[in-house]
């Protein structure tokens, strides 16, 4: 059964950081594009980062660029989002998705592809 399982997330004031966990179980994950999406209440899902499944590549969505980092570490089957100079728009509950295919990463993340397995979200949330 592929199964991922995200956490981290957490209360943090304005300008703080976070670091997301993307666990995968059932599958290796690094044979796979992995993205970072958040929906936010009463707005819809976006991408904000993704990666490819050699690591080479990376997009980031514009109101995280220089402040967000996804990064890959093979020997836990994990995938990190590094949150840093966190506003309180970045509220948000955050899901990692894996994607079989040879995507692009921003087609990834602008939602072309549905995802062979998301995880349950964690909640980050940026407040004074």
């Amino acid at each position: 059964q592929l199964q991922l399982v995200e956490s981290g997330g957490g209360l943090v004031q304005p300008g703080g950081s976070l670091r997301l966990s993307c666990a995968a179980s059932g599958f290796t994950l690094d044979d796979y594009a992995v993205g970072w999406f958040r929906q936010a209440p009463v707005k819809e899902r976006e991408g904000v980062s993704c990666i490819s499944s050699s690591g080479d590549t990376t997009y980031d969505t514009d109101s995280v660029k220089g402040r967000f980092t996804t990064s890959r570490d093979s020997a836990k089957n994990t995938v990190f989002l590094q949150m840093n100079s966190l506003k309180p728009e970045d509220t948000a509950v955050y899901y990692c998705a894996a994607e079989a295919l040879e995507v692009s990463t921003y087609q990834f993340c602008a939602g072309y592809h549905a995802g062979i397995a998301w995880g349950q979200g964690t909640q980050g949330t940026v407040s004074s």
